[in-house]
């Protein structure tokens, strides 16, 4: 098979991410140096590992959301999301820091997805339960 088979668009994404990530960096830099252009890369790299950390737990929500029977436009898959940009819009604003904002914004996504999962969990339990008994 030919590496050009094996690449998906997925792989341009997370290439994009390292080079902004690395340019950011270096703009940022008073003089190019080997040390600047390490720190670069290194930046490009924790940039890389933070957005496929972020975007794959979202994208794993939403594909196991799916693949349980939900719709995408129901109210507990969007619930997460509407409180988590909320949230992160709130924080952001009021430190003034957009990664704080973000950062917030990607735990309250965590907390309340994790809050639906459970909720949703419990009733699909106590309705299955209860339609057995009958």
């Amino acid at each position: 098979m030919a590496l050009r088979d094996r690449l998906r668009p997925w792989h341009a994404l997370m290439l994009a991410v390292f080079v902004a990530g690395t340019i950011v960096s270096l703009l940022r830099a008073d003089a190019l140096t080997v040390a600047t252009g390490f720190r670069a890369v290194l930046s490009g790299l924790l940039g890389l590992v933070v957005f496929q950390f972020t975007v794959g737990n979202i994208w794993g929500y939403a594909v196991e959301y799916r693949n349980a029977g939900g719709r995408w436009s129901d109210w507990p898959f969007l619930a997460p999301f509407i409180v988590a940009g909320v949230a992160g819009v709130a924080i952001g604003v009021y430190t003034g820091s957009v990664g704080a904002g973000a950062w917030a914004a990607f735990w309250v996504f965590v907390v309340v997805a994790a809050l639906v999962a459970i909720g949703t969990w419990l009733v699909v339990g106590y309705r299955t339960g209860a339609s057995a008994n009958q």
